[in-house]
C-alpha cells in the first residue's frame, strides 16, 4: 500500500485482488477494522462486512478467499507499516543502545494514526493485533501458510530488532526469544490493562509498558 511515495508489501498469496487497487478494495480493509475491533472476529462475517460498504459479500469474496485470509493481511500490513518505522526512526542512530531503545519504543507504544495512510487506522489497527493476532498463528495450518511465507513481515522485524540485541551483545544467547517476548508481552499488558488491570501495573500517568520492557531487555543484555 503507498501512501505519498511510500511502498509497503504485502504477501500476494493472502488476497485474490489487490484491495489497495480500488476504493471498493480500500473500503473493505478500512471498515474491517472497524467492525473487528468493535464486534471481535469470532463475530465478523464477510456479509457484514458487505452490509457495512453497500455492498455484498459476494464482492468481498472478490478479494480474500475468507476472513482468516484478511486478518493475516491485515497483521501483514502493520508489520510492514512496524518494518518502515524501524528503519525511518532507527537508520541514522549511530549509537546501539540508543538504536535498541528507539526499537522497543516503536515496537511496544501506542502507535498514532499515521496520516501517509488515509484509509488505514494503524492505532486502530494495532488493537485488532492486540486482540486478535494469536488467530493469525495458533492454528492448525501455521505450517502450511509458514511455508507460504504469511509470518514473513514479522520475523523480519524480529531479527532486526535481534540484530541490534547481538550489536550490543554479541554473546546474548536468545535474541529471537526475548524480542518475540517482548512484542508478544507487550500486546498482553495493553490487553489486561484495557480488560484485566489486576494483571499488570497500568498507570495512566505513564506508559508502563515501554518503562518495562526497556528495562527488562537492558537488564538482561547487562
Amino acid at each position: 500500500m503507498e501512501g505519498l511515495g511510500i511502498k509497503l508489501i504485502v504477501n500476494p498469496n493472502l488476497y485474490n485482488k489487490n484491495p489497495e487497487s480500488s476504493d471498493l478494495g480500500r473500503s473493505i480493509i478500512s471498515n474491517s477494522i472497524e467492525m473487528i475491533l468493535e464486534h471481535g472476529f469470532e463475530s465478523f462475517t464477510f456479509k457484514k462486512l458487505g452490509a457495512a460498504i453497500g455492498s455484498n459479500e459476494s464482492s468481498v469474496y472478490r478479494y480474500f478467499d475468507n476472513k482468516h485470509n484478511l486478518l493475516m493481511y491485515l497483521i501483514n500490513w502493520y508489520w510492514s507499516w512496524m518494518e518502515y518505522r524501524l528503519v525511518f526512526l532507527t537508520n541514522n542512530i549511530s549509537d546501539p543502545k540508543e538504536k535498541l531503545e528507539t526499537a522497543i519504543t516503536q515496537l511496544v507504544s501506542l502507535v498514532k494514526e499515521d496520516d501517509q495512510f488515509s484509509f488505514i487506522n494503524e492505532s486502530k489497527l494495532q488493537w485488532v493485533l492486540i486482540a486478535e493476532s494469536g488467530k493469525v498463528y495458533q492454528i492448525n495450518l501455521v505450517d502450511e501458510e509458514n511455508q507460504q511465507g504469511f509470518y514473513r513481515t514479522y520475523k523480519r522485524v524480529v531479527q532486526r530488532v535481534s540484530d541490534m540485541i547481538l550489536d550490543i551483545n554479541p554473546n546474548y544467547e536468545f535474541p529471537h526469544m526475548l524480542v518475540s517476548t517482548i512484542v508478544e508481552g507487550a500486546n498482553h499488558q495493553r490487553f489486561f490493562s484495557e480488560h484485566l488491570p489486576s494483571l499488570t501495573d497500568y498507570d495512566e500517568k505513564k506508559d508502563c509498558v515501554v518503562s518495562f520492557y526497556t528495562q527488562l531487555v537492558l537488564n538482561t543484555l547487562n
